[in-house]
């Protein structure tokens, strides 16, 4: 099968033009091996990338949890951000297929994927110019359907690897993020995640994938005063951590204020914003909306619900940047009040769509929707006698020490904002009537 690359200028890299009828031909395919690794668990636990259910935001919301956890034990964490170089590009053939057969799949399954990714062609593009047609030998098509799911399973020995060293860690497709608890006087959890990097460095060469030192990444989150002194230990092993890191599209930083990526998105839509104003006097109030969805919202939204629990003061430059939207939107001046403006579009506040987000990330665990990983967070609460709640699904309310760490945590202010909704809402079990009635019922407390 052949397929063309298209460079462009600013970066060198290409993107392949597949054939449509060999994507619709993978897109049947895909449903079929979805199927048999879901309902086998071949995929790794904490493996969160192009998979049903799984999203950076819930990879996020989980590491965060865990974060929150060790904060609110008084114990810092030491997280550390891989990046493979290239690492669809480098995928062995005969170690993939290798994996497949591993996992379950023989016969004419296994001479179809073979098929599918041996005698493959290319030939590079560029203005009127082309290259000559050259073999294949290693990678996922790129730009295919099936790409993404096979580097899953390629990948797959690497959890069994970090595992072994008892190292915490979450993936998102060739993002790997390591983290362990340790306290100020105690050195071996450091010298167990050095251990543990240099046998994922040995397992990434034996498969043929090479780990980007320029953008690994390392974070300590704790008091500064025990950031400071785990920093010597850190710096002898080679560790130069960073203020703040940039995770799966969100700004961590040491103390999880947050605030450096509240900043980000309130100058980045600020932006947007301003571009908008310009050139709202020709735009229809339906093409407007659209825009501010695209640009402004949808960045608001982004993994909002790792801002539960914050102070107001700190997502108050988020809420700014929602009113100022309306009020571009409904072309109202700056000294009239704003409730009323995003009462008549329907926007929710900035606190509760971040509660809004929490709801319904607790709704999908609950309900088979959600992460494994988050779930097991959850627990249903039952009594040690048959009370009138028994039956209202209401949860546990774990025991924190911190109200800023502790209480923001997921497996705390999940459960409580949940033991706070009406009975009948809780009891709701259609996701899309619960998103309607949940939107509802926060919009009254918003706006009541």
């Amino acid at each position: 099968m052949n397929f063309y690359c298209v460079f462009f200028f600013n970066n060198f890299r290409p993107v392949s033009n597949l054939p449509i009828l060999s994507k619709i031909l993978e897109k049947l395919v895909l449903i079929q091996l979805n199927a048999f690794i879901n309902h086998q668990h071949v995929l790794e636990k904490f493996q969160s990338g192009f998979r049903v259910n799984h999203s950076t935001e819930t990879a996020l919301l989980k590491i965060l949890n865990d974060f929150r956890t060790n904060y609110d034990a008084r114990r810092a964490t030491v997280l550390v951000l891989l990046d493979l170089s290239a690492a669809f590009d480098t995928v062995d053939h005969t170690i993939l297929l290798t994996r497949l057969k591993q996992i379950g799949l023989s016969g004419a399954v296994h001479s179809w994927f073979t098929s599918y990714l041996t005698d493959r062609t290319f030939m590079v593009s560029l203005d009127t110019c082309s290259s000559g047609v050259h073999s294949i030998t290693c990678g996922v098509p790129q730009g295919s359907i099936l790409g993404p799911v096979l580097f899953n399973l390629y990948m797959l020995p690497l959890g069994s690897v970090i595992r072994r060293h008892g190292v915490n860690f979450h993936s998102y497709a060739d993002d790997t993020q390591l983290y362990i608890s340790v306290s100020p006087d105690d050195s071996q959890p450091m010298e167990t995640l050095f251990n543990c990097i240099l046998d994922i460095k040995s397992w990434m060469t034996e498969n043929f994938l090479q780990l980007n030192q320029g953008k690994t990444e390392v974070l300590v989150i704790g008091p500064e005063a025990q950031r400071e002194k785990l920093l010597p230990k850190l710096q002898s092993m080679s560790f130069y951590p960073s203020l703040q890191v940039k995770n799966l599209g969100v700004i961590f930083d040491s103390e999880l204020t947050f605030i450096p990526h509240i900043k980000n998105i309130t100058k980045i839509g600020f932006y947007h914003l301003k571009n908008i104003a310009r050139v709202r006097p020709i735009l229809s109030r339906a093409n407007t909306e659209t825009l501010m969805h695209a640009f402004i919202t949808s960045r608001i939204d982004y993994c909002n619900a790792l801002l539960s629990g914050l102070p107001k003061k700190s997502i108050s430059g988020l809420q700014l940047l929602q009113n100022s939207a309306a009020r571009v939107l409904m072309k109202t001046r700056k000294r009239e009040h704003i409730t009323p403006v995003l009462k008549s579009l329907h926007w929710l506040p900035v606190c509760f769509r971040i509660d809004f987000k929490v709801l319904l990330m607790v709704f999908k665990c609950l309900n088979g929707l959600g992460p494994s990983y988050l779930s097991e967070l959850l627990l249903l609460y039952k009594p040690s006698r048959s009370l009138h709640s028994s039956g209202s699904r209401l949860l546990v309310i774990p025991k924190v020490k911190t109200h800023t760490h502790g209480e923001a945590s997921f497996k705390y202010y999940g459960p409580r904002l949940w033991n706070g909704l009406p009975e009948d809402l809780r009891s709701e079990g259609n996701i899309q009537a619960f998103k309607n009635r949940l939107k509802t019922h926060l919009f009254s407390l918003a706006f009541n």
